[in-house]
């Protein structure tokens, strides 16, 4: 009897010992598992949150730099200046304009902008005289010369001024007139309206002077 006793109570010990073990290996799993699932719900929700503020922070970026462009864009429009105006641009013509009693002699350039755009007349335009002894480019008079906008469709004048032949001799022959507008390098032939020949001189200086845009006609109209 004394045996049966011991030997239930030794596996009384066991199974006590037995419960025990199991129930803290339960409480370590029901804490590990917590606690493995807080750090991934953590880091999962790290993740996602550092995924959509770099994405927004991307989206703005974006958007950003699209509006600064398009506020560059609009605001660098070089449509909006007025450029100069091209040869190509302007219909030239020449017409006598000599007022009887003058000592001298007038012709008035016309130059009417029918390039489709306003465009900038400023200062002088290039004259020369093609004449039977050469050419004789015109000096320029002096006067004070006004940059203008020459609107579409409109015209402006300039006057040159020669000496009128009365020495009775044949004088110098001019056969054309060449106009290069202000800022300009390609030039308009043109026939000469004006008195057809040029007293001879002894070329000590030019006989033909040229006003500035505006000096004749009707000015800008």
């Amino acid at each position: 009897m004394r045996v049966r006793k011991l030997t239930f109570a030794a596996l009384a010990v066991a199974a006590g010992l037995s419960l025990t073990a199991c129930q803290n290996g339960e409480d370590d799993m029901g804490q590990s598992a917590p606690s493995s699932a807080a750090g991934a719900s953590s880091t999962s929700g790290g993740s996602g949150s550092g995924g959509s503020e770099q994405d927004g922070a991307k989206d703005s970026a974006g958007k950003g730099s699209g509006g600064q462009g398009t506020a560059a864009g609009t605001g660098s429009n070089v449509n909006g200046k007025v450029g100069k105006c091209r040869t190509d641009e302007l219909e030239i013509t020449a017409s006598d304009s000599t007022i009887d009693g003058d000592t001298d002699g007038t012709v008035a350039v016309q130059l009417k902008n029918g390039g489709g755009r306003d465009c900038v007349l400023s200062g002088y335009a290039g004259v020369d005289l093609k004449t039977s002894a050469g050419s004789l480019s015109a000096e320029r008079t002096g006067e004070k010369a006004t940059p203008m906008t020459l609107k579409d469709g409109k015209s402006v004048y300039f006057g040159i001024t020669y000496p009128v032949n009365e020495s009775g001799g044949s004088g110098v022959r001019i056969t054309g007139l060449v106009v290069t507008p202000p800022d300009e390098t390609k030039s308009v032939t043109l026939d000469w309206p004006g008195a057809a020949t040029l007293p001879v001189t002894d070329g000590s200086g030019s006989q033909v002077k040229v006003g500035p845009m505006g000096s004749a006609g009707q000015g800008e109209g």
